[in-house]
Parts: C-alpha cells; structure tokens; sequence
C-alpha cells in the first residue's frame, strides 16, 4: 500500500483549522515543529486538563483527502487544512491501518499509528452538521470515526506535498485502532 502527500500544515496557535504551507520539518518525539499540539506530553487543551503529563499520542495527525470527496457529495466543502491535520494524504486506507504501523513518508520520516482522532464539536463550529458526516454508525451500533488518524514520531525530517507514503505493518495480531 502505497499513498501520496497531497498538502501539509501547521499552526503555533490552538485553532481548529491550520495553515497550509509548503512544507513542514518533523521532530523526532515531538511533532511538526512550530505546531501547537508538538511536545513530548499532550497538547491538547482538554487532555491538558484532565493530566498534562499524559503522554502525547496525538503528534502529528493525518486525514486521507478521500473524506473531503465523500463529504463534498453530503454538500460541504473542506479544503487540505480545515480540519486541523498536518498531513493531508490521498490512496492509504488510514482509518483500516493497525495499531502500530509504520508510515515512511519521503526521504527519512517515520510516524507510528497510536490511533484515531475522535471528532469534536468544533467540527460543527466551523461548518454545521459535518460533524454527523464524519462520523457514522455501523449496523451493529458501532461508531465509525473517519476525522483521521493520530501517530507518534520515531524519525524526523521535512514533509512536503507530492512525498510518497509507504506503509509497514506491524507483526501480527494487528489491533483495531480506537481513540485517542
């Protein structure tokens, strides 16, 4: 499986949405340098709160721009940046990806997959109703959380559209990934 960075961004402030910019320098057990949510402990505010000793899992956050297709066809519009990711990607499943995989984006970066962002109601804040879009319920009452995946950074380096992405499973049993 193999994908492509379709745009990158950043922003130093907690806004809901981030910058898109050329490219992005990746630090290695941090995140994407000048990004609010970089650091070692979590960033965001409302982990912050509960224990901001807690460990960041949430370094830097993918969402595949196959999402803006299908809530475009629901009558929203959502551009590379709107909802607060860093790296916008096209033709990986991230949301199948196991726990623990491997995403070797460009020349020397290595993110691992902790999990899924669990989408908040910001979401409605910035256009209203996507939240119910990006989330939807299985069958059997399961929720499905599409606003991306989270990951942790084993190798930095710079980012920047147009990178490849190749994927590293990791050994078996491969976990489901849940929120985080």
């Amino acid at each position: 499986m193999t994908g492509r960075v379709i745009a990158v961004a950043r922003d130093a402030g907690h806004h809901f949405s981030k910058a898109v910019v050329p490219e992005i320098a990746i630090v290695a057990g941090l995140g994407v340098a000048g990004d609010a949510h970089s650091g070692e402990a979590v960033k965001h505010r409302s982990r912050v709160k509960v224990d901001p000793s807690q460990p960041n899992l949430r370094q830097v956050h993918l969402i595949h721009a196959e999402l803006f297709d299908e809530v475009a066809a629901k009558g929203f519009a959502v551009q590379a940046g709107d909802l607060g990711e860093n790296i916008t990607t096209r033709g990986i499943d991230l949301l199948g990806l196991p726990r623990g995989t491997i995403l070797r984006i460009g020349e020397a970066v290595e993110l691992q997959v902790t999990g899924l962002r669990n989408p908040c109601a910001q979401i409605d804040a910035f256009q209203h109703g996507l939240l119910a879009a990006v989330l939807e319920k299985r069958a059997d009452g399961t929720l499905v959380r599409k606003s991306g995946i989270m990951t942790t950074v084993l190798t930095g380096g710079v980012v920047r559209a147009g990178d490849a992405i190749a994927v590293d499973f990791p050994a078996p049993p491969f976990l489901p990934l849940e929120r985080v």
